[in-house]
């Protein structure tokens, strides 16, 4: 990278806390055995996991024993989606703009005879509620939900779809992996039948996540092997993520206000000067409740791809959309459900924000962004 390099792509992952850190560096030391073995340092492991696993749950309104440990939100997706459909026949609805984790599952339940329908989206990407009732619901058997757009961070109002679903019986998958660590979140009174989570969205560790069941929903495990995770999940839990998941959830937690309110004031700094130096430009879902710290926005006129590229020599960080989908040259689905026209989707980038960014980072990426626009809306000016 070129010095004065910014990271604006916090929405594919966020650096580490050094304070989670040093709690999995100790976790190393203290907590290395094995959580399901008897002797004292197993038990030591074992005292480490389910002080964690209260202190998640605690947090996101659960009961310990509706978390199971995973290893990211993608498992976490999968085992949902897999668990809630195996040996079982129907429909499953969904939006057009789900993360690739979620299309993925369900077009691999759809070879064993699934089938899917869209849940329509209006213009902001949220739900279409005066649409709803045209779906199939008497053959509709599983709801997949992202609650937060990981491209645009746009939120769901979820109370409708989850109360209809409820009454008709029908289990409700809520993909929150970027909801969880930014927006607060009761799995209590979301009424979501799963809930899926991933660490490294919130300054944790990679390669740990959650996924939070139904008390009392029992349903085939994706995973075969020993009897953790009370036979939901098999596989020795990686106490030390798992220990830093735990603690950048409540570091989150209590820090919570103060970030939500320093991230939105940065988004909207570089909204507002983008629009002023790069106009004309397009806010997707910008009349809709979004993450505080997820800007998706159109320059018209503009290659995305070149763009990107040109970012990224310049040594600003983002990307196109979701990192899952990166390599495809075809329009975001989220962004064509909500009626963007495919020319303006190939021309939209994703800048994504923490609490460690400056507005000294945001000027030094303002004057690489608006000179690049600038550059290649005369180079692709007829």
């Amino acid at each position: 990278m070129t010095s004065g390099a910014v990271y604006l792509d916090n929405n594919a992952t966020t650096a580490i806390d050094p304070r989670v850190l040093a709690v999995m560096e100790e976790c190393w030391r203290t907590a290395f055995a094995n959580p399901g073995s008897a002797h004292a340092f197993g038990r030591a492991s074992r005292r480490v996991l389910e002080d964690s696993r209260e202190s998640i749950c605690a947090i996101l309104d659960a009961e310990p024993d509706e978390l199971v440990f995973t290893s990211g939100g993608t498992e976490s997706v999968n085992t949902a989606v897999y668990g809630l459909t195996r040996g079982r026949r129907g429909i499953m609805a969904l939006t057009d703009g789900e993360h690739p984790a979620v299309r993925e599952s369900c077009r691999h339940a759809a070879l064993d005879g699934w089938s899917t329908v869209s849940i329509p989206v209006d213009s902001s990407g949220r739900i279409a509620q005066d649409r709803l009732s045209s779906l199939p619901w008497h053959d509709i058997r599983l709801t997949c939900l992202i609650l937060a757009h990981n491209e645009t961070g746009v939120i769901q109002d979820t109370a409708s779809l989850a109360n209809h679903c409820r009454s008709l019986g029908i289990p409700l998958v809520l993909d929150a992996v970027q909801a969880i660590g930014k927006i607060p979140f009761s799995f209590r009174a979301s009424q979501a039948t799963a809930m899926a989570f991933a660490a490294h969205k919130f300054h944790g560790p990679r390669g740990v996540g959650g996924l939070l069941v139904r008390r009392g929903l029992r349903m085939p495990s994706l995973l075969h092997g020993g009897h953790q995770e009370h036979g939901r999940r098999a596989g020795t839990e990686a106490v030390p993520l798992i220990a830093g998941m735990a603690r950048a959830l409540e570091l989150w937690h209590s820090e919570m206000t103060e970030r939500q309110q320093r991230v939105q004031a940065l988004r909207d700094y570089l909204q507002q000067g983008l629009r002023a130096q790069c106009a004309p430009v397009m806010i997707h879902g910008a009349q809709a409740p979004r993450l505080p710290n997820t800007l998706s926005i159109a320059f018209p006129g503009v290659p995305g791809e070149a763009l990107l590229v040109s970012l990224h020599l310049a040594g600003i960080a983002c990307s196109l959309g979701s990192t899952c989908a990166s390599g495809s040259a075809e329009p975001a689905p989220s962004l064509l459900a909500m009626g963007v026209p495919a020319e303006i989707c190939r021309s939209s980038v994703r800048f994504s924000l923490s609490h460690l960014n400056t507005m000294q980072e945001l000027d030094t990426a303002m004057v690489q962004i608006s000179q690049i626009v600038k550059k290649l809306r005369k180079e692709d000016a007829p």
